[in-house]
């Protein structure tokens, strides 16, 4: 293993002493315990948005915090859950008298620990649950992950809460991004994590993992590695029986990469995605490429289709102002 670090244990608090530092005109740390909040605050009584994971994933979630985004953000230790008293100080420390949103995705420590701090949270509060990965059947034993959907939702939500929605309706509106939203990813490699020291799991030259989550774990199948347009097509073809997009339908479409995937293998995953879609007369009417949900140093992308109508556009065309995503602001 080869990696910038000093010591296992301080990597992340190091980190994000790094992030704070270098978005300091946009975010502030808290040390004990750990979160990322907005150096501006909402107008008063707007929603605060908040979410969180484990760390492996930057730029999600302390990357969009910031105006039109998060309110604030839960790290947890590499690929481990932000626990309960990250919650309530983030909440407590960004509240501004409109109740508190947590968006947080479909895995287990995550949903234990923000369903703790939402029951112990003295403000009026709501859960949008990101489950966007078709990888997983919907009847699987622990529901469909949240994976790369969930900056979608983020998005969409954060741009309703600054312009003004209440608690209700953003909760609804979370419900409906994450139900018009899919998913899915390949990995090439797997990734390695620091206090493990090894790849979490082994690919043969010729193989791929398809159907990968973003926390280093097996995908639903090994398969041969074939080139990238059998690739796209399996990828594509597993959204587009769940979502049906029918012709004439807008969508956004996003490629993921897992952070050791170039740029230039990512647009061309896009040009072969887009055409896949527009070849059924499906309307790519927004897009996004790049790495934004990563799984450390894992190659490989993901794929995420979202159905947009016009308040959709609109939402995801509002200016944003953080990190990792920023425009119009």
């Amino acid at each position: 293993m080869k990696k910038f670090i000093n010591d296992i244990d301080s990597l992340l608090e190091d980190s994000l002493k790094g992030f704070a530092k270098a978005h300091a005109d946009i975010v502030e740390l808290n040390l004990q315990p750990h979160f990322i909040k907005r150096v501006k605050t909402g107008k008063p009584n707007k929603v605060a948005l908040i979410s969180g994971g484990g760390s492996g994933h930057e730029p999600l979630h302390s990357g969009f915090v910031g105006f039109g985004m998060l309110d604030a953000a839960c790290p947890g230790q590499i690929f481990t859950s932000p626990t309960p008293d990250q919650m309530l100080a983030a909440a407590e420390a960004v509240d501004q008298d409109g109740g508190v949103l947590f968006i947080v995705k479909n895995y287990a420590g995550d949903v234990m620990n923000f369903e703790i701090a939402a029951e112990m949270l003295e403000i009026p509060n709501a859960t949008v649950l990101v489950n966007d990965d078709v990888s997983l059947p919907k009847t699987h034993s622990i529901g469909r992950r949240g994976v790369a959907g969930t900056l979608i939702v983020e998005k969409m939500v954060g741009a309703a809460a600054e312009a003004g929605a209440d608690l209700a309706a953003c909760k609804a509106l979370g419900d409906r991004i994450n139900q018009s939203t899919a998913s899915i990813g390949v990995a090439l490699t797997s990734c390695t994590v620091p206090a493990l020291g090894k790849p979490t799991f082994e690919l043969g030259d010729q193989e791929m993992e398809m159907g990968v989550g973003i926390h280093g774990e097996h995908g639903r199948e090994t398969m041969p590695l074939e080139n990238a347009s059998a690739i796209v097509e399996h990828l594509a073809r597993a959204i587009d029986e769940e979502l049906k997009p029918q012709p004439g339908q807008a969508v956004l479409l996003h490629v993921n990469g897992f952070g050791a995937t170039p740029l230039i293998e990512l647009h061309l995953i896009y040009h072969l995605a887009a055409e896949y879609w527009e070849k059924r007369g499906v309307v790519i009417a927004r897009s996004l490429v790049g790495n934004f949900t990563t799984s450390l140093d894992m190659a490989g992308c993901s794929l995420t289709l979202t159905r947009l109508d016009e308040e959709l556009i609109r939402l995801w065309d509002a200016p944003v102002n953080t990190a990792a995503l920023r425009w119009g602001a």
